[in-house]
């Protein structure tokens, strides 16, 4: 786990992208120009949350979220998203 100096406010998450596939399930090589943004990753921080909604997602978790929700944001050298928790459609 990623040692992150980035604190989200409310119901924010930080989400480390997982790797894009770099091969199709038939091993085809996918160029880096067609690769999909991945719609998974890992929580690396987590907000307080709201007064009245508490967060239901901690550190650590792996989740599935929308493929194009969050901000995209660079933090020494590494890509991160930082999303709202109802941008999250899953824990797995």
């Amino acid at each position: 786990m990623a040692n992150i100096k980035i604190q989200p406010l409310a119901d924010r998450v930080l989400v480390e992208p997982a790797a894009a596939e770099e091969r199709t399930l038939g091993g085809i090589i996918i160029p880096d120009t067609a690769k999909e943004k991945p719609q998974r990753g890992t929580v690396v921080a987590v907000g307080n949350g709201k007064k009245d909604e508490p967060m239901t997602v901690k550190v650590g978790d792996k989740v599935l979220y929308g493929k194009y929700a969050g901000t995209e944001l660079s933090y020494e050298g590494k890509d991160y998203l930082i999303m709202r928790e109802s941008d999250i459609v899953a824990v797995i």
